[in-house]
């Protein structure tokens, strides 16, 4: 089953309003004009995309340990995920797809980390629940995700509505923001330059892991060449 297929067999169940969820409509409603209005924005235009120079990072993993994009592109080539955070069902599923295209990853001899706003604690928490053997980084109040232009704030409203539900941002991120990351996906090559980019403004929405290969059989025959 592919990974949008079962994004949305989830998303049904839960705008549903079944357990263990339970979600009103009334939130479902807030939740789409959310969406609608960021998509609205055009703020997806401008995030990176195929052919821009990636900016450079360090990140820390959730041990406290720097990890450089530079080091990593040293290596081959990388791709980064860059999601919400260990509260948002629909990334554990795209981490958890792309936990089994890694070895296809490997094999190309990329690398593979990904990118949430989240403190080091909820960042084991995303290995552990979800099995991951890849770096989980975290993006203290998304600067990272901001260069890579993915940033935005969440309107009024639906900070009152995540309040509500105990979806405490703040807590999670050790933030006073109230920012996230759109969902984004990037392929870097070896010198810098993004080879592929997918950035979708509605979150129930992922590319396939298996979007990226292309990019990366080209990266492989770049540096072989």
């Amino acid at each position: 089953m592919s990974l949008q297929t079962k994004l949305d067999a989830f998303k049904a169940d839960f705008e549903a309003g079944n357990p263990p969820y339970n979600v009103p409509a009334s939130v479902i409603e807030v939740m789409h004009r959310a969406t609608a209005e960021l998509i609205a924005s055009g703020a997806a235009e401008n995030a990176l995309k195929a052919g821009d120079q990636a900016p450079s990072f360090t990140l820390n993993d959730p041990e406290g340990n720097p990890v450089s994009s530079e080091y990593l592109l040293s290596k081959g080539p990388l791709v980064i995920s860059f999601y919400r955070g260990v509260w948002c069902p629909y990334c554990n599923m795209e981490l958890q797809a792309l936990e089994a295209a890694l070895p296809s990853f490997r094999e190309l001899g990329a690398s593979l980390i990904a990118i949430s706003p989240q403190t080091a604690v909820n960042s084991r928490k995303s290995v552990r629940q979800n099995h991951l053997d890849f770096p989980i980084l975290s993006d203290p109040h998304n600067d990272t995700a901001s260069e890579f232009g993915l940033r935005f704030a969440l309107p009024d409203y639906l900070v009152d509505l995540y309040t509500n539900l105990k979806n405490d941002l703040p807590s999670f991120n050790a933030d006073e923001s109230w920012t996230l990351p759109m969902p984004g996906r990037f392929v870097i090559g070896q010198d810098g330059v993004i080879l592929y980019a997918e950035v979708n403004p509605d979150y129930t929405r992922r590319p396939e892991p298996e979007d990226m290969l292309p990019a990366l059989r080209k990266a492989k025959r770049s540096s072989a060449g």
